[in-house]
């Protein structure tokens, strides 16, 4: 069924059931990796919020959990400058870090965030993304955990917006055409 978002029309690209079925594995490779370290995963809002909420109940170990604010994007283009809203007032010393970012494409938000992050004396720093667009995204920081590479198309739902609609969809929308 196509929906439409203020100007735009979006055809369904990424059930709910594909968007569970991997946020649980994404998990469970987290899972597996950090065995009986506790980790602090850092959502990346807005966009992160509903990927971090499933995440947050497929993650069956002790962990932590907190959030930042970046905006990077203007309606559905890319602004190439991320700014920080809201930031963190933790200490993470001697700590895992792992981000979890709902889409990576140009990686702008990840260059931006290892930044932030270089001088926090981490015991190590992972990212985690629902979707990366590996046709844009050509950063040299590793992207450790990918739920679903996707092409280089315009999506929304499941956090993800045009111009602030769109991020309720438990689906996942491509630009049509």
């Amino acid at each position: 069924m196509e929906i439409q978002l203020h100007d735009k029309r979006f055809v369904p690209f990424v059930s709910a059931e594909e968007l569970e079925w991997a946020i649980a594995r994404m998990a469970q490779q987290i899972a597996n990796d950090m065995g009986s370290e506790i980790p602090v995963f850092i959502g990346v809002l807005n966009g992160s919020f509903m990927v971090v909420s499933d995440f947050m109940k497929h993650y069956k170990k002790n962990c932590e959990v907190s959030f930042i604010k970046m905006a990077s994007y203007e309606g559905m283009e890319t602004t190439h400058e991320v700014k920080q809203l809201i930031g963190l007032n933790q200490d993470l010393s001697g700590r895992t870090v792992i981000v979890i970012e709902d889409i990576v494409d140009t990686g702008n938000t990840i260059v931006e965030l290892h930044q932030l992050f270089a001088d926090k004396n981490l015991k190590a720093l992972k990212y985690a993304t629902l979707f990366l667009k590996p046709e844009a995204y050509k950063k040299d920081i590793k992207i450790d955990y990918i739920g679903i590479e996707i092409e280089n198309k315009f999506i929304v739902g499941f956090g993800l917006d045009y111009d602030g609609l769109g991020r309720n969809l438990p689906e996942v929308y491509q630009l049509k055409g």
